[in-house]
């Protein structure tokens, strides 16, 4: 299904549409193109590559998917960026999954996907979303930070063939009761 989204003039340019469902292939460029890009750019292995595919497959596979959303950008029928939104208890979203192909860098759709998804938690009530990423990925940064998420805690791991440091950004849409 594609999302009926008011894309910007620059992504609608790109030749760029967003949808809501994945067809037969989607999970495969979606996972190939974090797997690869983000160790040409950030040097994460084959574990960060598999991570990535579990949190893609249990999105797919959840049968009561309830508040949980993914937009995936395409481009001539190839998967090009993506972001989800996992409902998780206390009323609380996370954002999954952000990502955006080399290819198509520089026309806005990283800010727009995460407009986007928040625009969506702020209609289906929810009281916070939060997410967890790596220090050093700072475009995705910027963007979170530009759009009022706050960073509340960190810790650092040693995974995906490295060491790096967890973040965790909160942005609260409601009042904490």
């Amino acid at each position: 299904m594609q999302a009926k989204c008011l894309l910007t003039g620059k992504i609608q340019q790109a030749g760029i549409s967003i949808d809501q469902e994945f067809s037969p292939g989607d999970l495969g460029q979606l996972i190939y193109i974090h797997g690869v890009q983000n160790f040409a750019d950030y040097g994460f292995n084959h574990v960060h590559e598999a991570y990535c595919a579990k949190i893609a497959v249990e999105f797919i596979l959840d049968p009561d998917k309830k508040r949980s959303r993914a937009w995936l950008a395409r481009k001539e029928g190839k998967v090009v960026g993506s972001i989800f939104i996992v409902e998780r208890p206390d009323n609380q979203a996370q954002l999954r999954l952000l990502f955006v192909d080399r290819t198509v860098r520089g026309v806005g759709l990283g800010r727009w996907l995460v407009e986007e998804s928040i625009r969506y938690c702020r209609e289906h009530g929810f009281d916070l979303v939060y997410l967890w990423t790596v220090a050093g990925l700072d475009r995705a940064i910027a963007i979170y930070e530009s759009v009022g998420f706050v960073r509340v805690a960190d810790k650092t791991v040693q995974e995906w063939g490295k060491s790096s440091l967890e973040v965790r950004f909160d942005l609260r849409l409601r009042p904490a009761k």
